[in-house]
């Protein structure tokens, strides 16, 4: 008999919406471990909350016996991130006697120096250990001793990464990356909006030349969101550089694993990395060294792929470390195989759906 969960989204994200993506592979995948996974989104924009809610009521009355999987981003229930209705949220899950589980994919409140940033953190660090406590279940995608605002003595959290939005990855394992010309190709997938953008292309520029005045001429390719603005900009950047700047936007989840699987490696650049780092771990996937900023969320099982990790403050070690990668075919084949390995036991989504059948089984025992 199939266990049956819905998987509750809030507002959609723009261009892509990474959140839904995740659940519907993960859907895909929980299919062999006897669990049926279906997405429902609570359209609260268009009809208020409170109509919203009641509609989510009857669905809780009308579908005893489920698990319902709260998908929390502060941005998905708030326009402004202050996730006031977050709690309200799970209340009306749990009265008609509905088991729920809440995944962070947001693992920590917003950073942010505004004068309106501090108070955005308090709230949802009040609505996130709110829910916490309220839910039968939480799900955490990087380790929760990493996660400061989480309560001494929580217990019923499950840390769970995420894994790569991509259809069979493993699929470009096995392609022949072009050796012959001497071109090393170099990805990026995604760059941050606005100013962190422009700070992620600057250093970007700056590590990318340096290696290309090392070992010769590569290619630097960009793609996923920002991508467009990034590339137009590392052009200029990179002007009069032997370096190839090819830029793709947005594709399709199969052009994307096409587009990283003939790259040598990728540099992450949106911050820290993690194992709550789609993007990151979309280079694991693909079989890449990763050469990213390490963090107070880096920790196993990310830190066993081909991870190179640098301190965040240490622009001037990424040159260096690009060069060491591409140049050196050996220690970049010994970084592939620990990525492939680790998509095989952390990222993949059977392991991920595996993990989760198990949370789930051992909290029905629990209740």
């Amino acid at each position: 008999m199939m266990q049956r969960c819905v998987a509750v989204l809030g507002q959609p994200d723009t261009p892509t919406d990474a959140v839904e993506d995740y659940c519907r592979y993960l859907s895909d995948a929980l299919q062999k471990h006897g669990v049926s996974l279906e997405l429902l989104r609570v359209r609260w924009m268009e009809k208020g909350w409170r109509d919203a809610l009641k509609e989510l009521r009857k669905t809780a009355e009308e579908q005893k016996g489920c698990w319902f999987l709260l998908q929390y981003t502060a941005l998905a229930w708030s326009r402004h991130g202050f996730p006031l209705h977050l709690p309200d949220l799970m209340r009306t899950l749990k009265q008609p006697g509905a088991r729920c589980a809440v995944v962070f994919h947001d693992g920590a409140p917003s950073a942010g120096t505004r004068m309106i940033d501090r108070p955005r953190r308090m709230l949802q660090t009040y609505a996130m250990r709110k829910v916490l406590r309220m839910a039968d279940l939480a799900i955490l995608t990087y380790p929760p001793e990493r996660a400061s605002w989480i309560p001494s003595g929580s217990r019923n959290i499950a840390f769970i990464p995420v894994g790569a939005n991509l259809p069979c990855p493993e699929s470009v394992w096995g392609v022949k990356k072009d050796n012959a010309s001497g071109t090393r190709a170099l990805c990026v997938f995604s760059v941050s909006p606005g100013p962190a953008g422009r700070d992620e292309v600057e250093w970007i520029a700056v590590a990318v030349r340096h290696a290309a005045q090392k070992i010769g001429s590569l290619q630097l390719v960009i793609v996923g969101r920002n991508s467009i603005e990034a590339g137009r900009e590392l052009k200029k950047r990179l002007n009069g550089v032997s370096v190839e700047v090819i830029v793709h936007g947005l594709l399709a989840g199969d052009d994307i694993v096409r587009v990283l699987g003939a790259c040598h490696a990728m540099l992450f650049a949106r911050g820290q990395i993690s194992s709550r780092r789609g993007s990151a771990i979309a280079g694991i996937a693909c079989g890449l060294p990763v050469i990213a900023s390490e963090g107070p969320e880096t920790a196993p099982p990310i830190t066993e792929a081909g991870v190179v990790l640098l301190p965040a403050e240490a622009r001037n070690e990424f040159g260096p470390a690009l060069v060491r990668v591409l140049a050196d075919d050996a220690y970049r084949e010994s970084l592939a195989e620990r990525s492939r390995s680790a998509q095989k036991r952390y990222f993949s989504w059977d392991a991920i759906a595996a993990q989760y059948a198990t949370a789930l089984g051992r909290s029905d025992v629990d209740r």
